[in-house]
């Protein structure tokens, strides 16, 4: 594996727009970048496996600021030695168990819908409403 990476090559291989690998060193997500004479950006093997991290935890719809303390953890560090973390995984995951049954929901009612079932309650139409605003 390289030494070093660019700010284009982390971008590539992390799946972060080059703006939010700067925007997340704004912030302190991530640690300033090393810099090269020219003032090129250079990043290391360990500043690419911090933003694959943060690319997966963007993915499950963490915040930001909930973010920052998984990022504290060694590689090889177990979650359940860390309780305060753990729970904050726990409770994470059951907001995407949630997520992800609402969303099978609409699906079936979709699916309903397009195989013209006129059989609403397996998605009603208020839940919907209530969780994602007027429907149109």
């Amino acid at each position: 594996m390289k030494a070093e990476f660019t700010i284009k090559e982390v971008s590539e291989q992390s799946g972060l727009p080059e703006d939010t690998i700067r925007y997340y060193e704004k912030i302190g997500l991530l640690p300033r970048a090393k810099r090269k004479e020219n003032k090129h950006r250079v990043y290391s093997p360990g500043d690419l496996e911090t933003m694959k991290l943060l690319t997966c935890l963007k993915k499950t719809g963490m915040p930001l600021t909930e973010m920052k303390p998984f990022l504290a953890l060694s590689v090889g560090d177990r979650i359940s030695d860390h309780p305060q973390l753990h729970e904050k995984l726990l409770k994470h995951r059951e907001t995407i168990r949630e997520q992800v049954s609402s969303l099978q929901q609409i699906l079936d009612f979709i699916d309903n819908q397009l195989e013209g079932e006129e059989d609403a309650e397996s998605c009603a139409l208020s839940e919907l409403r209530k969780q994602f605003g007027a429907l149109r």
